[in-house]
């Protein structure tokens, strides 16, 4: 059912409030974004690009002692497939490591995911999960490879700092005839066979500088390494030939591919209950998350017809405590809204937590490609290794 008809006091403070974001724990990630998207004070500016004069310096340290074999690539007995961004903030990197799984599955490999697992309680090698099943919660597995293990069942998700040690782990212990590494583009301890990167159509390249001064983990000659390029939820061809003509200037020949979220099902957090995709429009709700870009998720509920109350925004991968929740149901009642909406990411993190008073909602997408097809999965076959017996 749709949310009761509105008065006009309503209609006008939704309209006010409805691109609003509102950011509920201030943090050094927080105070970066406003310093990268916003005019910057030029005493700060300055401050920020000797920092990046010193981080570019130790980009350039780190690759001089990789390639003078003082720091070690290790190379594991199978094809590694790497999905990445050169810049900090979300892509849809994690969503394009489902698909490219998926895919490698279709072409008769046994992947294993290998994933960091940011924001976890735990250190050093740990499985998620094995073709049996989930073996470990949110906390000690991270948000992301959680997520991964339980939209892959009988797929392998292994955690570790070190990926080649983990990517070891996968070969010998669980049979992987190939590795899907997730945010792998910077990784260096281990040997790739083909790196995937992942662009936002937002903005492909963030603020076109370097970090901390801007959103780039590395400069742009880094797109050469690339073998395939996704952009992903572009708006038009525009932005597509924009980054192209990037990818060429940097000397990439590597096709380009898009990709876009589709929503797949709403479900009610603590009971499950489903709600039809359509009767999400005309509902009114407060959006919120733990993610490096709202913006993406923000549209998508836009596009859906959800009429947005505002965006409480946290840190990305925040661990959400039963006053961060009873705050923002406080301000979803100020705004007039009937729930709250916030992503699967997210969702992972509620587990256990107090709920509020109202219903929160959880918006389950998929990333599915919308053009460039044979170049996604003629990339993938070439390192598709045969599944083991």
């Amino acid at each position: 059912m749709g949310s009761e008809p509105m008065d006009s006091e309503q209609l006008a403070r939704g309209r006010a409030t409805s691109e609003a974001v509102v950011r509920v724990r201030r943090d050094p990630e927080a105070w970066l974004r406003r310093a990268w998207e916003e005019e910057t004070p030029r005493a700060l500016a300055a401050v920020l690009g000797s920092l990046s004069v010193g981080y570019r310096a130790a980009l350039m340290a780190r690759g001089w002692l990789y390639d003078a074999g003082m720091l070690k690539t290790g190379r594991l007995p199978c094809p590694v497939v790497s999905l990445g961004n050169v810049t900090v903030g979300g892509s849809g990197k994690t969503p394009l490591a489902e698909l490219a799984t998926l895919t490698l599955v279709a072409l008769g490999a046994a992947p294993v995911v290998v994933s960091r697992g940011y924001g976890r309680a735990t250190r050093g090698v740990h499985v998620v999960a094995d073709r049996g099943g989930v073996r470990l919660g949110a906390r000690a597995a991270g948000d992301e490879p959680l997520l991964l293990a339980e939209r892959l069942p009988g797929i392998p998700v292994i955690v570790g700092e070190n990926r080649f040690e983990a990517g070891r782990l996968a070969v010998e212990t669980h049979g992987a005839s190939v590795i899907v590494l997730d945010d792998g583009y910077q990784n260096r301890t281990i040997a790739k066979s083909l790196e995937i990167l992942v662009v936002s159509a937002r903005a492909p390249w963030g603020n076109g500088r370097l970090f901390p001064r801007g959103q780039l983990r590395e400069p742009l000659s880094a797109l050469r390494r690339s073998h395939v390029v996704v952009v992903t939820n572009p708006a038009d061809d525009e932005v597509v030939d924009a980054v192209t003509r990037t990818l060429r200037l940097h000397d990439s020949p590597a096709p380009v591919v898009t990709a876009r979220y589709e929503p797949l099902e709403v479900r009610r957090v603590g009971d499950g209950a489903r709600l039809p995709l359509p009767e999400l429009r005309g509902r009114r709700l407060l959006g919120f998350g733990g993610l490096a870009s709202p913006r993406s998720f923000m549209d998508t509920l836009s596009t859906m017809g959800v009429l947005l109350a505002g965006f409480a925004e946290f840190g990305d991968h925040h661990w959400y405590t039963d006053v961060d929740l009873a705050e923002v149901a406080r301000r979803a009642r100020l705004a007039g809204a009937e729930g709250l909406i916030t992503t699967e990411k997210d969702a992972v993190r509620l587990r256990e937590k107090t709920l509020p008073g109202l219903p929160v909602w959880v918006l389950a997408v998929r990333m599915v490609l919308s053009s460039g097809q044979a170049a996604w999965v003629e990339a993938l076959r070439q390192v598709a290794a045969p599944a083991r017996g």
